[in-house]
């Protein structure tokens, strides 16, 4: 790397220092990013059907709120106690699957639903996943 420095780029930098000039940061550009106002649910400990009620009151509760963004934390049911029992579906009777389900197969709810999806790690990863809601008027 050469270490001279021009007379011509001194002067330059030297007017931009006196101007009021701002340099764009790219790294921080607001406009262009989507802010949700967001609220968050944790599933973890509830029955199958209290989940299903507290998720359905807790979707219209928040798109009353104009809320836009809702985190469910179900857990990843690594503690679930459906394996000793035969007779009950492995995958569905774990919140991480029968919400969602629940959610896709309620025709009320889905009216109010843009998209679900998988969380961020941030957010509880695949123990947790998005509801975004429309925008209510």
């Amino acid at each position: 790397m050469n270490d001279n420095i021009s007379d011509k780029d001194k002067k330059e930098w030297e007017d931009f220092l006196k101007s009021d000039e701002k340099i764009f940061d790219k790294d921080n550009n607001y406009q262009n990013k989507e802010f949700f106002k967001t609220k968050s649910i944790d599933l973890h400990g509830y029955t199958l059907d209290q989940a299903n009620k507290k998720i359905e009151e807790f979707i219209q509760y928040s798109y009353n709120e104009k809320i836009n963004k809702i985190i469910v934390v179900t857990g990843k049911g690594l503690h679930s106690q459906n394996e000793k029992n035969p007779y009950v579906s492995k995958d569905l009777s774990i919140l991480k699957h029968s919400v969602p389900n629940f959610i896709y197969n309620n025709r009320n709810l889905m009216k109010l639903i843009t998209e679900l999806k998988d969380a961020e790690i941030k957010d509880g990863g695949s123990g947790a996943f998005y509801i975004y809601l429309k925008k209510n008027k």
